[in-house]
């Protein structure tokens, strides 16, 4: 098979190319995840798509592609009966500690199924996974596995390899390339608890690193009918900044939900968080581990992000049963 009809349309610059519609978009997603095309030909395509930007109509053709070929986690959805928060996590720590793991921890702790997916390493960055190794949090690799670390009020992380193995590959290409492509905005989108589990909630906190993907985000969660957190998080973690408030957006069934979003901190910062001044994985888990025992207090941008998401998944509920 081939995608250059697609690359055609696609690739003529910025302001020569014209979107994909859905059906196109899943139809060639699809072939891409699947292999069925060349290594040049995916590389065509991300470069083209990089430089055109996503369209709505096409991430949701690429999210329904790769939705499809998510593991199934059908079976961990029993033990999770207040609900599954979804942190995608795929940029890592650079400068600052990736609380990612802590906001998990904090989520379970008030009885959530909390499922952390993304990469295992990243040879530039300090992976949500390499945090919850260090602090021997639950790393699952199937639904058992996530049941397990949920019926044990665990948070649990899954590498994507292991949730959607073409995914990984696809992101993979990225070492090769030098740039990211479609994949990590569709990573940062998946929420394997939407397709079929009847009316259990679950939230996925959308995050982005640029102004300028807030507004394509939103209107992808609007046209999805999401239920959603959206935020500018930290370092490309879907976590608030433990210094400073971000604003937090809520959506439920793609509405706007402006009671239960949050509202960013304005002025200057009177007091800071006693954080770790080094973000290795090892320090990060000893700074959870003093949070966890009560030596260190939860940062209160964090806690409201978690009793936000809570709130949210009971408002998903409420919908659901009216």
């Amino acid at each position: 098979m081939s995608i250059a009809a697609y690359i055609k349309i696609i690739g003529r610059g910025k302001d020569g190319a014209r979107s994909l519609g859905i059906d196109e978009a899943r139809d060639l997603f699809e072939q891409v995840l699947d292999a069925k095309v060349s290594d040049l030909e995916i590389g065509a395509f991300c470069l083209a798509m990089r430089i055109k930007g996503e369209s709505v109509e096409e991430l949701d053709g690429f999210v329904q592609a790769t939705h499809a070929r998510c593991i199934d986690l059908s079976e961990a959805t029993a033990a999770a009966p207040k609900g599954i928060v979804v942190l995608p996590s795929y940029n890592g720590a650079r400068k600052l500690p990736n609380l990612t793991a802590l906001l998990a921890l904090e989520l379970a702790r008030q009885g959530v199924g909390v499922l952390v997916h993304g990469p295992s390493v990243d040879p530039t960055r300090v992976t949500t996974g390499q945090v919850f190794e260090a602090a021997s949090l639950p790393i699952v690799r199937d639904a058992s596995e996530l049941a397990a670390a949920w019926q044990a009020g665990q948070p649990a992380f899954m590498d994507i390899a292991d949730l959607c193995p073409a995914m990984d590959k696809l992101l993979a290409v990225r070492w090769t390339i030098g740039l990211r492509n479609p994949g990590h905005s569709v990573a940062k989108l998946l929420d394997p608890f939407t397709l079929s589990h009847g009316h259990l909630p679950s939230v996925r906190v959308v995050n982005h690193t640029h102004p300028e993907y807030a507004h394509s985000l939103r209107a992808y969660l609007q046209h999805a009918h999401a239920n959603a957190m959206l935020m500018r998080g930290t370092e490309g973690e879907p976590v608030a900044d433990a210094r400073r408030q971000p604003k937090c957006d809520i959506f439920i069934r793609g509405e706007h939900d402006e009671a239960l979003s949050l509202s960013p901190v304005e002025g200057v910062l009177t007091t800071l968080p006693d954080l770790p001044t080094s973000h290795t994985a090892a320090d990060t888990a000893q700074y959870i581990a003093q949070v966890r025992a009560g030596v260190q207090p939860l940062p209160p941008a964090i806690q409201a992000q978690a009793q936000a998401l809570v709130q949210a998944l009971a408002r998903v509920a409420a919908t659901a049963t009216a």
